[in-house]
């Protein structure tokens, strides 16, 4: 699974006023780099997701999902924002890196669910927080999410 990520999945001071803002990124990039091959469909997604429930979690990380058919294969890619991003979370902290979960629709309950639950357990380790929010090395993001996505 680590695959799902390289220093290409990762973007350093992404502008960014709003939670769309960072879901049209995501969701761009997604299909720039080939994980999808329709932007509009995995913003509807992402957007989609959203509404049932912000996806902010706790110091300053949001982790959105999309499943769509229009995605063709897995992948994770991490947006440092280069502000502060409001966005409802667990602790009311703004969002400052997103990592944006891609997964084909078929894998909506397989995969993602699996990657998603890795992900957030990632986000329980105080190390691994802080060597993402501290880096500006693309490699050693990608490297630290691979580390827990295995």
């Amino acid at each position: 699974m680590s695959e799902m990520i390289t220093p290409a999945n990762v973007f350093l001071n992404v502008e960014a006023s709003s939670v769309d803002d960072v879901l049209k990124f995501l969701a761009g990039k997604a299909v720039e780099l080939g994980y999808a091959d329709d932007a509009d469909a995995v913003l509807a997604s992402f957007k989609h997701r959203e509404e049932l429930g912000s996806t902010g979690m706790a110091d300053g990380f949001a982790i959105p999902h999309a499943k769509d058919d229009a995605i063709k294969k897995p992948g994770i890619l991490v947006a440092k924002l280069a502000g502060d991003v409001s966005w409802k979370s667990t602790d009311d902290v703004p969002v400052t890196t997103a990592i944006g979960l891609v997964m084909p629709g078929a894998e909506a309950g397989t995969t993602h669910l699996v990657v998603l639950a890795k992900v957030s357990s990632m986000l329980m380790h105080e190390d691994a927080r802080a060597r993402i929010s501290e880096s500006d090395d693309p490699a050693a993001i990608a490297a630290t999410v691979a580390e827990y996505v295995k």
